[in-house]
C-alpha cells in the first residue's frame, strides 16, 4: 500500500504540471538565497584565508606595542631604545636576524594628481628591505626598475600601478595620513610583485631612512620581525623575548597569521548573519506560500483522497502521501535553489571586482556544508508548511469528502484570534515601554514587542481580514458595481488564505517602514545638528583618517578665508573610563554654536570644556581638576572652565591646545573636520573653490558648505538604505509570486463556480476585472497592516537611540511608504494577470459539468 500511496502522490505532482512549478518556485527563491549567501561568505574567506598564508613568512615572532586606547589606534611603535637593546641581545635570545619595519598608511596620487581608489583595501607605506636581508625573499620582488634609493623615490606594486597608470619614472604625490600630511613628490623607480594582496591593495616601499621620517617620530619603530637560530623553536623565542621585553606585544608567525584570520572571519560572519537574515525573510515569506500551495491543492482533492480513504488508506498513509508530495517539492526547489544561489555568488563577486571592492579574489568556494544546510532548510520548510494540511486531509471523513468540495476556510478562527489579540497586546505594551527607555535593552524590548506583533498579526490576520476587505471593497466597489462586490466576497471568502497571501506583503511593508524610518530619523538628525550646530561657510573633509594638519596653513593662505578651524580627536582616558574628546585649534565660538549650561567659553590651553552629560556621573563642577591619560604613556590635568549642552558635533568635552599638545604626540595628530569661515562680504562658492585648488595636492579633502555636508553624509545612509530595500524586493518579488500562487489555484478551484457566471452572460473581461480588483484588495490589506505595525516599530525603535544620539526625533518616511504602497496595488494587478487571463479562458460548459 506504501508503495501505491507513492506512486499516487508522483503520478499527482506529474498532473499538475504548473502548479508543480509554482510551489518548487517559491522553494527555489529562498533555498537560492541561503546557498548564495554561504557560498559567496565561504569564497571571500577561503580567499583571505590563502591570502594571510602568505603573511609573515619566515618570522619566528614578531613584536610591536601594546598601546590601544578604545579601539583607537594610538601606537607610536617600539622605542628605539628596546630596539636597540634587542639587537645587542641577540645571541642570548635566540635571534638570528632582525628585521625593523616603518609603516603608515598613505595615499598616492594617479596619472592624473587624484587619489588612487583602493576600493576599500588597504593603502600602505613601508620601508624596502632588499631580498637579501629579508625573512621572507619571496614577499615583495621587484619586476621591473630598481629600488629606492633617495627619499623621495617609491617602488609601488603592479596592480596600484595599472590602476594609477603610472609607471618607472613616473612623477607623483604621496600624503601619509598620519602625522602632518604634507604632500610629498615622488618619483616612481620600480614595480613591484607581492606574495599577499587583495584587489584594490597598495603599497608603496621607500629607502628605511625615508620611511623613518615620514611614519615615525625617528624615535619609535613599527614593527619587529625575528627569526631563530637553529634549534630555537618559534614558541620559544616568543618566550624569551617576552620575558626580556614585557611591555612588548611578541607573537610567532603562526599567531600573525591566524589573527589576521580571525579578524577576517569575524567581519564575514557578521556580513553573512546579514545575508542570511534576508534569506529568513525569503524563507518565512516562501513558507506561506507553501503552506497555502498544500491547503488549496489537499481542499480541492479532497474527494479524490476520500477515495483512497474508502478503498482502504488510513489516516497515516493519507498525511504521509501530502508530505511525500512535500518532499519531493523541497528536494527539488532546493537543488534547483542550490544551483541558482551558486550563480548569484558568481555574480556577486564579479560584480564587485568590477566596483573595486578590495576583497582578494577567487575560485568559488562550493562546499558540503553549503549545499547540506540548503537542502536541510529547503525540504524542511516544505514539509513542515504541509504538515498542517496534510494532518487535516486525512481528518476528513469519506462519506462527508464525497458530498461536495471542501475548504478549510470553514473552520473557526476564534481560538488563533484570540491568541493574537493576546499577543498584540502584549506585543504593543512591550514597544510601548521600550520606547520609554534608552539604549540597548530598550532596543531590544522593542524588538521583542516586534516579534510578538508579528505572531500577532500571523494568528489575528484572517478574523481582520473581513472587516479591512470590506471596508476596502465597500470603497472600491462603488466604481466597479456588482463586479466590485464580487471581487470583495471572494476576497474574504477563505480568510486563512487571503491572510496567509498577503502576509508577504505585510512583512515586506513592515521592514520597508521600519528601516525608512531608521534612516529618515538618522538623516534628520544630520540636518538638524549642521544647521543648529555648524556657523562656518566652508567644511572639510577627509579619507578616514581625517584631514592632514598640514592643508590648515594652505586654506588660511587663500584669499577671503577669514577662520579656519580644526577639530581634532583626543582618545584618552578620564576618570578612568574611555572617551574620545575634541580639541579645536581655535576659536570655536568663531565657527560652532555651543549651548551653554555654565561657565566660561574661551578655551585656555589647559582648560577643560565638558559636557552636561559627560559631566553628571563624576560630579565636576566649575573649577574641578581632571586627569586625562592616554594608552601611549602621556597624561595631563585640565581644569572645568564651563559647561555646555551636548551634541552629536560636540561630543563628550574640549579641551585646549597645550594639554592637545601634552597628551598627543606629533606623529598621531590629526584632524577629522576643519571649519572655515570666510570674510564678511566675500562670496562663498568662489573661495570654495579657491580652497579646492589650494587643497588638490592632499588628494582626499573634500570641500563642501554645511548644506552639501549634511547631504553627503545622508547619502552614505541613502546607499546602506538601497541596499536594504534592494534585498527586501526579494520578499516582495515572493509576495507576488505568492498571489499569483494563490489566484491561479483559487481560479481551479473555482471553475464551476466562474463557468455558471460566463453562462449567465459575464463578459471575459468581468471576469479578468473580478480577479484585477480581488488581487488589489488583498495586496493592499497585506500592506495596510505591514505599514502600521511597521510605523509604530520604527518610532518606538527610534526613540531608544536618545542613549546615543540625545536630539534624535523619529521621523516618518510618508513619501516612500505611501509609494511602497501604491506600489503594492501595483503588484497586485501584476499578478492577477495571468490568473485573469486563465479564468477568462474558462469554457462555460466544460467548467459546469467537471467536479
Amino acid at each position: 500500500m506504501a508503495n501505491t500511496m507513492r506512486k499516487v502522490s508522483l503520478r499527482n505532482l506529474g498532473a499538475h504540471k504548473l502548479r508543480l512549478l509554482l510551489t518548487v518556485l517559491s522553494v527555489v527563491l529562498g533555498t537560492s538565497f541561503v546557498a548564495g549567501s554561504l557560498v559567496f561568505t565561504g569564497t571571500v574567506g577561503k580567499s583571505f584565508n590563502d591570502l594571510f598564508d602568505n603573511v609573515a613568512v619566515g618570522v619566528d615572532a614578531q613584536v610591536t606595542s601594546k598601546n590601544e586606547s578604545g579601539g583607537v589606534s594610538t601606537d607610536l611603535g617600539i622605542p628605539q631604545s628596546d630596539v636597540d637593546r634587542m639587537q645587542a641581545q641577540k645571541r642570548r635570545l635566540g635571534v638570528d636576524k632582525v628585521q625593523l619595519g616603518y609603516t603608515g598608511t598613505i595615499v598616492v596620487a594617479d596619472a592624473s594628481g587624484k587619489a588612487i581608489q583602493t576600493g576599500g583595501a588597504p593603502s600602505v607605506g613601508s620601508n624596502w628591505v632588499p631580498n637579501d636581508q629579508a625573512l621572507d625573499p619571496n614577499g615583495v620582488r621587484i619586476i621591473e626598475g630598481r629600488a629606492p634609493q633617495a627619499p623621495n623615490e617609491i617602488i609601488l606594486n603592479q596592480d596600484a600601478v595599472k590602476k594609477g597608470k603610472l609607471k618607472v619614472g613616473s612623477r607623483t604625490k604621496v600624503v601619509a595620513t598620519n602625522g602632518n600630511g604634507e604632500p610629498m613628490d615622488v618619483t616612481v623607480v620600480g614595480v613591484t610583485k607581492l606574495s599577499t594582496a587583495a584587489s584594490g591593495y597598495t603599497e608603496a616601499d621607500f629607502t628605511t631612512e625615508g620611511a623613518r621620517r615620514l611614519f615615525t617620530d625617528g624615535e619609535h619603530v613599527s614593527t619587529v620581525s625575528l627569526s631563530a637560530v637553529d634549534g630555537v623553536s618559534p614558541e620559544q623565542l616568543k618566550q624569551r623575548v617576552a620575558q626580556a621585553f614585557p611591555d612588548l606585544k611578541v607573537t610567532t608567525g603562526n599567531e600573525v597569521r591566524k589573527q589576521a584570520k580571525d579578524s577576517i572571519n569575524q567581519f564575514l560572519q557578521i556580513f553573512n548573519y546579514i545575508l542570511l537574515s534576508f534569506a529568513a525573510i525569503g524563507l518565512i515569506v516562501g513558507t506561506f506560500i507553501i503552506y497555502n500551495t498544500f491547503s488549496m491543492i489537499v481542499a480541492q482533492r479532497v474527494k479524490e483522497l476520500a477515495l483512497l480513504r474508502a478503498i482502504g488508506a488510513g489516516r497515516k498513509q493519507i498525511t504521509r502521501s501530502v508530505l511525500f508530495e512535500a518532499f519531493v517539492v523541497g528536494l527539488t526547489g532546493s537543488v534547483i535553489g542550490f544551483a541558482i544561489g551558486i550563480g548569484l555568488a558568481a555574480g556577486l563577486q564579479a560584480l564587485l571586482s568590477l566596483t573595486g571592492s578590495g576583497l582578494p579574489e577567487g575560485a568559488l568556494a562550493i562546499s558540503p556544508v553549503a549545499l547540506v544546510a540548503c537542502l536541510l532548510v529547503g525540504v524542511l520548510v516544505t514539509m513542515v508548511s504541509a504538515y498542517a494540511p496534510a494532518r487535516r486531509a486525512s481528518k476528513v471523513a469519506p462519506v462527508e469528502a464525497m458530498r461536495e468540495s471542501q475548504t478549510d476556510g470553514a473552520a473557526s478562527l476564534r481560538l488563533r484570534t484570540l491568541i493574537g489579540a493576546v499577543l498584540a497586546v502584549l506585543g504593543a505594551a512591550a514597544i510601548a515601554i521600550g520606547a520609554t527607555g534608552k539604549g540597548g535593552q530598550a532596543a531590544g524590548t522593542v524588538g521583542l514587542g516586534a516579534v510578538l506583533l508579528i505572531v500577532a498579526i500571523i494568528m489575528g490576520s484572517p478574523a481582520l481580514s473581513r472587516p479591512i476587505i470590506g471596508a476596502l471593497g465597500a470603497v472600491t466597489a462603488r466604481p466597479f458595481g456588482k463586479l466590485g462586490n464580487l471581487a470583495r466576497t471572494n476576497a474574504v471568502r477563505n480568510p486563512r488564505r487571503t491572510a496567509a497571501t498577503a502576509f508577504a506583503l505585510t512583512l515586506g511593508l513592515m521592514l520597508v517602514a521600519v528601516i525608512g524610518t531608521l534612516g529618515s530619523s538618522f538623516k534628520s538628525t544630520i540636518d538638524a545638528a549642521v544647521k543648529s550646530d555648524i556657523t562656518a561657510d566652508v567644511i572639510l573633509i577627509g579619507s578616514e583618517r581625517g584631514v592632514p594638519p598640514a592643508s590648515a596653513a594652505a586654506v588660511a593662505a587663500v584669499d577671503g578665508v577669514q577662520d579656519v578651524v580644526q577639530l581634532r580627536n583626543v582618545p584618552a582616558k578620564v576618570e578612568g573610563k574611555n572617551a574620545v574628546g575634541t580639541a579645536p585649534s581655535g576659536d570655536l565660538g568663531n565657527v560652532m554654536k555651543l549651548k551653554p549650561v555654565q561657565g566660561n567659553f574661551n578655551l585656555g590651553g589647559n582648560d577643560l570644556l565638558v559636557s552636561d552629560k559627560q559631566a553628571t556621573e563624576p560630579g565636576w563642577k566649575l573649577g574641578s581638576k581632571v586627569r586625562l591619560q592616554t594608552a601611549f604613556g602621556t597624561s595631563t590635568t585640565a581644569t572645568v572652565t564651563g559647561v555646555y549642552q551636548e551634541s552629536p558635533l560636540s561630543g563628550p568635552y574640549l579641551i585646549g591646545q597645550d594639554a592637545y599638545t601634552a597628551l598627543v604626540p606629533k606623529q598621531l595628530q590629526s584632524s577629522f573636520v576643519t571649519l572655515v569661515n570666510v570674510e564678511d562680504g566675500a562670496d562663498v562658492p568662489p573661495v570654495q573653490e579657491r580652497i579646492g585648488e589650494a587643497t588638490k595636492d592632499y588628494l582626499t579633502i573634500k570641500v563642501q558648505t554645511p548644506k552639501e555636508f549634511a547631504n553627503s553624509q545622508s547619502g552614505q545612509i541613502d546607499q546602506m538604505l538601497t541596499v536594504l530595500y534592494g534585498m527586501l524586493g526579494l520578499s516582495l518579488l515572493i509576495a507576488v509570486l505568492g498571489i499569483i500562487n494563490t489566484l491561479a489555484l483559487s481560479v481551479v478551484e473555482r471553475k464551476r463556480e466562474i463557468g455558471m457566471l460566463r453562462a449567465v452572460g459575464m463578459l471575459r473581461k468581468q471576469v479578468r476585472r473580478t480577479i484585477y480588483l480581488e488581487s488589489i484588495l488583498i495586496s493592499i490589506f497585506g500592506a495596510l497592516l505591514g505599514m502600521v505595525i511597521g510605523v509604530a516599530i520604527g518610532w518606538c525603535l527610534v526613540r531608544t537611540f536618545r542613549e546615543w544620539i540625545p536630539d534624535i526625533q523619529a521621523v516618518i518616511p510618508w513619501g516612500t511608504i505611501l509609494f511602497t504602497l501604491a506600489m503594492s496595488a501595483v503588484a497586485g494587478v501584476l499578478a492577477a494577470l495571468w490568473p485573469a487571463i486563465r479564468a477568462a479562458r474558462t469554457k462555460p460548459l466544460e467548467a459546469i459539468v467537471d467536479l
